[in-house]
């Protein structure tokens, strides 16, 4: 399956903005008492125009709540984000840090061409500063796939990124976080590239398969 998935710089507009901002409050408001799970990304995390709530970060916060887990979910996702952007806000995000860190990353470098080792070693600068903030913390790569419209070789190459990097760092790969959704126009907006609030709830079911085996128990 290829990904359509992810934004334009266009993106990067006042909906990405209001989006950073209220992660910012939300963890300007982190509770003590839970363990946080930071979800780092693009337009795919953010919920591109929907309601912060109908993005699959939240509907994962409402499953972990209603089977007591002890976890806080921030959304640190921002449209049109790309690995460089993301690597140049990670310090100011890690003031909340986090127990479990999910990487949304790469898709935008892979649509707009960026050379592919610049993705790979923004996207490693990143988690070595999540480590830097939190030696212990557990991080899980979201593996995204490119259109084959700029060669194979690069297609290829960009595929490879996130598992190559999940057992660098002996993290979690999410093999391909738009499984079931890419391509799908009844799960899509009408740009046929962002999910729905029914493809976000798919994009939930599909992290959260790899996303609780990390988790202490509620019980613990």
């Amino acid at each position: 399956m290829v990904l359509f998935a992810c934004s334009t710089a266009v993106e990067q507009s006042t909906a990405g903005t209001q989006q950073t901002a209220m992660a910012t409050a939300e963890a300007s408001v982190q509770d003590p008492e839970r363990k946080t799970i930071l979800f780092f990304g693009n337009s795919i995390t953010a919920g591109y125009q929907l309601d912060l709530d109908e993005a699959f970060p939240a509907i994962i916060q409402t499953r972990l709540d209603s089977m007591g887990y002890s976890y806080q979910v921030i959304n640190a996702g921002l449209s049109g984000e790309t690995t460089a952007g993301g690597k140049s806000r990670i310090e100011w995000v890690l003031s909340t840090v986090p127990d479990v860190f999910v990487l949304e990353l790469g898709a935008n470098d892979g649509l707009r061409g960026l050379p592919l080792d610049e993705t790979r070693r923004n996207l490693q600068e990143i988690v070595d500063a999540v480590k830097t903030a939190n030696p212990n913390a557990k991080i899980v790569f979201a593996g995204m796939q490119v259109p084959p419209n700029l060669g194979q070789d690069y297609t290829k190459t960009f595929r490879k990124i996130f598992p190559e990097l999940t057992d660098k760092n002996e993290a979690t790969l999410i093999p391909f976080i738009l499984e079931g959704v890419a391509g799908d126009p009844k799960l899509n907006l009408e740009d046929g590239i962002h999910p729905t609030p029914e493809g976000h709830a798919i994009l939930a079911e599909t992290v959260w398969r790899y996303l609780q085996p990390l988790l202490e128990s509620p019980n613990s």
